[in-house]
């Protein structure tokens, strides 16, 4: 199964169109939305291209490809004008018999042992193995931070792959199997 993760587009229609876009090339069997979708916060600078309404048609338009997670950003008026569940703090999700807990990142989650655990938050791409978990960081579509490419994380048969979501060119890559 092939799963897309992002995270932290805050609102740029700019990074979120790309984003659409290289949806649209990867093929997921789901987009993985991980926060802070629509506003930027009050520690970040507007990122480039910020328009709110261009990301929610833009989202709305690929709904049912969508699983989502709340980011430290994200509220309840955010719902009133997406079409699919933005308010969950964690989600699992099972593929290719690994289990994948989502969540934002800002908050300390009980993942119970899952094998991936997958976040943003940071805006930095980082993988972290503790123990027989192993922790991922997809970095930020719109406000990458320490000189990390805009990012988003691709899962495809037992192998991730970080990609520069303004030229697609895979940045780092690694397999992963049962022990």
């Amino acid at each position: 199964m092939k799963l897309l993760f992002a995270s932290d587009i805050h609102g740029s229609g700019l990074w979120c169109e790309r984003l659409i876009s290289a949806a649209e090339r990867e093929n997921p069997a789901k987009i993985c939305l991980l926060g802070d979708l629509l506003y930027h916060g009050p520690r970040n600078d507007l990122p480039e291209g910020f328009a709110p309404k261009e990301v929610i048609s833009l989202l709305n338009s690929v709904k049912d490809r969508l699983l989502c997670v709340r980011g430290n950003c994200d509220c309840e008026v955010d719902q009133m004008v997406l079409e699919f569940p933005v308010l969950a703090p964690t989600a699992l999700l099972y593929a290719d018999n690994f289990e994948f807990f989502l969540y934002h990142g800002h908050l300390e989650e009980k993942f119970g042992g899952c094998d991936f655990v997958i976040s943003g938050h940071t805006h930095i791409p980082k993988r972290e193995q503790r123990g027989k978990t192993l922790f991922l960081n997809c970095g930020s579509a719109a406000l990458p931070k320490e000189n990390s490419p805009h990012s988003y994380l691709v899962y495809e048969n037992g192998e991730f792959s970080w990609k520069d979501l303004s030229s697609g060119a895979e940045f780092d890559s690694f397999c992963v199997g049962r022990g």
